[in-house]
Parts: structure tokens; C-alpha cells; sequence
């Protein structure tokens, strides 16, 4: 019988290091040779349970990817073989025990470990997607959202590994996947002694500039020659002026901003200690700005200079703008205080040259707009609980006690073990349908704790109320940045109210009020939404 070794064994891993074979996607140009002898076809099924179905192709270590299916559970999965097994695989199933005890959404996940003897083979999640490198190289250099997006997951990842003092010692283009539904996880995990924690954060700082520039930032080829099977030369080197050093991103091409583009750099530069993956990840995931910010600046020319002068921040950039509009309206203000004391000035004078004086008062006063309907409590058609993540479906339930108007009862997530849904989900929220387009002024969420963070969306369609349209609605509202202004500010007590993002000339019809963060109570983290209520008209 086929002796497992799945994730149940307690295995020793050496060094606390962790490593994972890859699904295919990073294969050398000289992979080592795989024995044939009573190789894997398709059809076979191995251990009862895992169907082979296509042969995908030989990772770096000349190990065999297949495609396969779990028939038990009937869900897809990436299958990969060493032959022969015994004491020759002994390494890729200790690795593949210790990869299984790091869940997160943004790992690929690690099911099964089997040793046959004759061979060997490691079960994991299949991912339907491509790689960044991929990505970037049919399509072109990414927008600074959505480059923000991917190292915010890509440091979410490490943290988790990290926080098991493990490290992951694989992160370039090729092993950052991208999956149909906008997924993002980091694949092939595997690491020598010569890789660190520290090698790992700088290795975000070369996904950040590869997803912005399309270039590589290190002089050596992203680690184990990975490059998606097309050799070292598959990215291309990082634009240098004659010392070696790279240029910024900013100046390679237009739009990057600045905060983003010192972010990268800082993380690429060997004399700057980065920071921990967890504060990094919390600090990207700060910075996940909408795509379309108008503030992103529109760099000039390649240029190679030490004291190139300072370029102001987007924060001095809106406030330049705010002042500019206020001495705007200040004038505006004396302009028309000035005529109407040049009206008043005219007396009874009936002379008809001075009507047209005060004629600009009243013509100013009657093209004014209407005021806008007074705001009101909308009423809320439908409400329900999405988590996109849920492997299984227990806190989905009393979605209709947070618009019930008592705030003593609500809905509340499970416990988890850490602020960020213990690393399991990328967030929960409360989608609501006001049962038609209208003029939103506020929004008002109060919770059963202080420091809860949340984020507010919107989106165009009701996919429905089932585990697949859960992540069809995470797609269209969150992953396409379909955020409304900048979050929810802290009112009174636990109470959330947003009221600063909603465009006066646009309606809106459904909205997610989307948690990002818990709390911390004496068991875990977890949160109660009370009541959420919406004003407008």
C-alpha cells in the first residue's frame, strides 16, 4: 500500500526552511533527466483518489507536472512525480509536510504527500491563470494599482510563511501566478542555505519594479534560472546607467508615484534594512490606490542624476490644488461683492446705463442649481454576507439583523488567530441592494468593537447568492478597484460612518461594506456588524 505522508505527519524540516516543487511554470533550459521506467499515464489513477489527465510539463528539478483531478472531491489539482521514491524523495515530502502548515490565500495550497517507493508524488492546488512574468510580457508593464495590488499579495504570502520562521527563497515574475479570477498567489516555494527572510522582501522589490517596468532589477537572473522555461534571458535587465546602477521606475516610464516608486527603490537598495514582510504588506496595502488617482505624476526623460531635483508628493500636490481652488473662490466672492456694492452705490438712479450694473447678481443667482433633495434613510431591498474565501459556509447566516434597525443584535465573523482573518481570507463584507439607482450621501456601519478597518465598494451587477458568485462579486468590486474614496472614518465609540467618496452626480444601486481587519477580544480576532445604515435620496 502507498505509504502517505500528507499533511498529518509531524515532520522535522531542516533548519526551518520550507520548499515546494513547482506546477511546470519555472523549468530550466537544461533540466536533469527523469527516469521513464513505468511512467505515469493518462488515466492512471494514483492512490485511489488522484486521476492523471494531462502532462503539463517537467519542473527544474526534472520532476513531472501533471494535471489531475481529486475524484473524490472532484476538484482540480496540479500532481508532480519524482522517480524513484524512497529515500531519493525523502526531501520533496518533508518540504511539501511543512508547506501544508502555511494556509493563506495568496499560497498555493499543499494536499497530499505519497511515497510508492518506485515513486514519489506531491498533490497540490491547480491554479488556472499565468504568471506575472507572463502578464507583463504580452501585455506590457502594469498600471501602479494594480502593481500595488500584486506586492501587497505577494508580502501577505511571506508574512505567513515568515511567521513560521520559515523562508521562501523562490520570489521572481514566474512564481508570482495570477489566476482567471484575479487571484494572486506565490507558487514554488524552495530555498538553500544561502537564502534569507531579508532576500525575500528584496525579492518583492524586484516584482514591484518588473510589474512597473518590465524589466528585472538584478543583475544575476531571478533565482534557479526560473524564468518560466525560456532561460535567464527570458526578462529583460533593468535599463543602467554606466555603474550598474538602475534607473528608477518613474523614470522609466510615466505614471508611477512617487511614494511607490521610493517604496521599490528602497526595497532594492542594500544599504536600507527593509522592513518586516508583515509591515510591508500592511504598508502596500495602505497604498492601494484606486487605478485611476489623478495625481499619479507624468515623469520626464531617462535621466541619471544624483541631485535631480525633489518632485512634490501627491499629498503637497492635492493640497497645492485645495489652495488654488480656495483663492479661486475668494476672488469669486469679492467679484461678486463688488457688484453688488456698485449697485447699491446707483441709489434711485433710474438712469437705464446703470441697470445692467446689477444685472449680473440677478442673472448669477438664477442660474444657480437646485438644492438637492434633503437626505434620508434609504430603504435596503436585500442584504447578504460575502466571503469569497470560505471553504465552508457557517458565517453566512443573520445577514437580515444588520438592517433590522436594533443595534443590539447583528452579525459577527467566526474567531480567527490573527487581525487579517488569521491569513485565510482576504477580507468579509456585507453586500447591500437598495433595490435601485440613487443619490448616496453617507454611509453608516456600527460595530461591536473599536478597531475594526473597512472599505467601501460598488459595483453593477448581482451575480447571486452562491460560493462562485461570492468571488465573481470580490472580482468586479474589489479586485477591479471599485473603491469608493478612501475608507471609512472613526466616528463615536465602535461606530464606522463614510461620507467623503460619493459622487454627487453619479446614483448607485449596490454597495459592499467590506472588512478588512479585526479586532483582537481576550480569545482571537473578530468583529459584530450591528447595523448599517445608508442616507440619500
Amino acid at each position: 500500500m502507498p505509504s502517505s505522508t500528507g499533511p498529518s505527519i509531524d515532520t522535522i524540516t531542516e533548519g526551518g526552511r520550507v520548499t515546494q516543487v513547482g506546477e511546470g511554470q519555472e523549468a530550466e533550459e537544461t533540466a536533469p533527466p527523469v527516469m521513464t521506467f513505468g511512467a505515469p499515464t493518462a488515466g492512471e489513477i494514483l492512490a485511489e483518489r488522484y486521476e492523471l489527465v494531462e502532462h503539463i510539463n517537467n519542473d527544474s528539478a526534472g520532476r513531472l507536472v501533471w494535471r489531475g483531478v481529486d475524484v473524490v472531491l472532484r476538484r482540480p489539482v496540479a500532481v508532480v512525480l519524482r522517480y524513484p521514491g524512497g529515500d531519493s524523495a525523502t526531501e520533496m515530502l518533508q518540504a511539501a509536510v511543512a508547506a501544508s502548515r502555511v494556509i493563506h490565500p495568496n499560497l498555493v495550497g499543499v494536499y497530499d504527500a505519497i511515497d510508492e517507493a518506485d515513486r514519489a508524488y506531491v498533490v497540490r492546488e491547480w491554479v488556472d491563470g499565468q504568471s506575472l512574468r507572463e502578464l507583463v510580457t504580452a501585455d506590457g508593464p502594469l498600471d501602479p494599482a494594480r502593481a500595488t495590488a500584486i506586492g501587497n499579495a505577494v508580502a501577505s504570502a511571506l508574512a505567513a510563511v515568515h511567521a513560521t520562521d520559515m523562508v521562501h527563497g523562490n520570489v521572481h515574475p514566474g512564481t508570482v501566478m495570477i489566476s482567471d479570477d484575479g487571484r494572486v498567489v506565490l507558487a514554488d516555494a524552495r530555498t538553500d542555505g544561502a537564502d534569507s527572510q531579508e532576500n525575500d522582501l528584496r525579492a518583492v522589490g524586484g516584482v514591484l519594479y518588473f510589474a512597473l517596468t518590465g524589466h528585472w532589477p538584478h543583475e544575476e537572473a531571478p533565482l534557479h534560472g526560473a524564468t518560466a522555461g525560456h532561460g535567464r534571458a527570458a526578462i529583460p535587465d533593468a535599463v543602467r546607467d554606466a555603474g550598474g546602477a538602475i534607473a528608477a521606475p518613474r523614470q522609466v516610464r510615466a505614471g508611477v508615484p512617487a511614494y511607490l516608486d521610493d517604496l521599490t527603490m528602497d526595497l532594492l537598495d542594500p544599504e536600507i534594512a527593509p522592513p518586516s514582510s508583515d509591515v510591508l504588506a500592511a504598508e502596500l496595502g495602505r497604498l492601494d490606490i484606486p487605478a485611476d488617482e489623478h495625481f499619479l505624476n507624468q515623469a520626464g526623460p531617462l535621466r541619471f542624476t544624483a541631485d535631480a531635483e525633489e518632485e512634490p508628493s501627491p499629498l503637497a500636490a492635492a493640497g497645492g490644488r485645495k489652495v488654488a481652488l480656495g483663492i479661486a473662490g475668494l476672488l469669486a466672492v469679492a467679484l461678486v461683492g463688488l457688484l453688488i456694492g456698485i449697485s447699491a452705490l446707483g441709489g434711485n438712479d433710474k438712469d437705464p446705463k446703470t441697470e445692467p450694473v446689477a444685472g449680473p447678481t440677478g442673472s448669477a443667482q438664477a442660474d444657480q442649481p437646485t438644492q438637492p433633495a434633503a437626505a434620508r434613510k434609504l430603504r435596503v431591498e436585500d442584504v447578504r454576507i460575502i466571503d469569497p474565501d470560505s471553504r465552508s459556509r457557517n458565517e453566512l447566516s443573520d445577514a437580515e439583523k444588520v438592517i433590522d434597525g436594533n443595534e443590539d443584535q447583528g452579525w459577527e465573523t467566526d474567531t480567527y488567530n490573527g487581525p487579517k482573518f488569521g491569513g485565510l481570507k482576504k477580507g468579509m463584507g456585507v453586500w447591500i441592494d437598495l433595490g435601485g439607482e440613487h443619490t448616496v450621501k453617507s454611509v453608516k456601519a456600527v460595530l461591536s468593537a473599536n478597531g475594526a478597518t473597512a472599505q467601501l465598494y460598488t459595483g453593477t451587477t448581482d451575480p447571486g447568492s452562491s460560493s462562485s458568485g461570492d468571488k465573481k462579486l470580490y472580482t468586479e468590486y474589489v479586485t477591479a478597484k471599485s473603491r469608493i474614496g478612501d475608507g471609512f472614518a472613526p466616528a463615536e465609540g465602535s461606530t464606522l460612518i463614510f461620507s467623503n467618496g460619493f459622487d454627487p452626480d453619479k446614483k448607485y444601486r449596490y454597495l459592499l461594506f467590506w472588512l478588512t481587519e479585526l479586532p483582537s477580544n481576550d480569545r482571537g480576532y473578530k468583529i459584530g456588524v450591528q447595523e448599517i445604515t445608508v442616507q440619500g435620496s
